[in-house]
């Protein structure tokens, strides 16, 4: 076992993990390369690298789902360095955070009878939704386990190839959680101005958990699709090649515009200490 000056941090880079091999006859350096602060350096420079997975460590691990777990395990497995669940699994969650949010606003609204089913409408998307969410978070965790192996292949066209498809697979299914984020915005809108007044705290809180979702899947889309430059194409290309991909991230940001007018609309009424004099 190496010893603690040996050891270096562990470095996450969207579902690869770069470390210190503790048994260097076990491990063989690998000679992937990646841009850091806009040079291209040797994966050895940072210590190694392995996927996340730690070379089949997974496969002795149970596997952590939002469906199969409690709170605490699936947010201790979180916690921990070995890249999924990561910051996609958690874009899927806050999802479904806001979507339950959505789903008990709803619940305690009592509309008036031309309002009825309008609101009933509204209260199955956000069932469903909350179901959705929690299963793209696990499928976004299959997506970056894929990530993770390509980039540990060796040098070469397969790696190259591999690349390539892991981060397109990967952008889509970021892009799909955000499609689904984005249609809950106006839903929640509908419940700022029209659902229970005395849960207007909660709508606050279920745009906030939207938000995040919406920050994490667009910043999830951009991420991946840079992540095609390793296998050498430049960012022109990356666009031609994937517009749809590429102009998804343009729609969450623009959801994110309307996230914040919104929440701004009702903040007054939700923290009324913070709006006084």
């Amino acid at each position: 076992m190496s010893s603690p000056s040996q050891q270096k941090a562990a470095r996450p880079i969207r579902g690869i993990l770069l470390t210190q091999h503790s048994n260097v006859a076990a491990y063989q350096a690998f000679t992937a390369t990646i841009r850091v602060n806009g040079r291209t350096q040797a994966l050895s420079e940072h210590g190694g690298v392995a996927p996340w997975c730690r070379l089949g460590a997974m496969a002795d691990a149970e596997r952590v789902t939002t469906q199969g777990s409690t709170v605490e395990e699936w947010t201790r497995a979180l916690a921990e360095a070995k890249g999924t669940p990561g910051g996609g699994a958690g874009t899927g969650v806050m999802l479904a955070i806001a979507a339950s949010l959505a789903s008990m606003v709803a619940g305690y609204t009592e509309p008036p009878e031309d309002q009825r089913s309008e609101v009933i409408a509204l209260h199955e998307r956000a069932r469903s939704l909350r179901e959705t969410a929690l299963r793209l978070a696990d499928e976004d965790a299959s997506a970056s386990e894929a990530f993770g192996a390509a980039f540990a292949l060796e040098p070469g066209p397969d790696r190259e190839d591999a690349i390539h498809h892991a981060s397109v697979e990967a952008a889509k299914a970021s892009a799909v959680l955000g499609e689904r984020a984005m249609d809950a915005v106006e839903d929640l809108g509908w419940l700022a101005s029209n659902g229970n007044p005395a849960l207007v705290a909660d709508v606050v809180v279920a745009f906030g958990a939207l938000r995040a979702a919406l920050t994490g899947a667009r910043t999830n889309v951009s991420f991946d699709l840079a992540a095609l430059r390793s296998a050498g194409a430049t960012l022109d290309q990356i666009r031609e090649q994937h517009p749809a991909l590429w102009s998804t991230v343009e729609h969450l940001n623009t959801a994110l515009d309307r996230i914040d007018v919104l929440t701004a609309g009702i903040d007054h009424r939700a923290a009324p200490t913070d709006a006084s004099d």
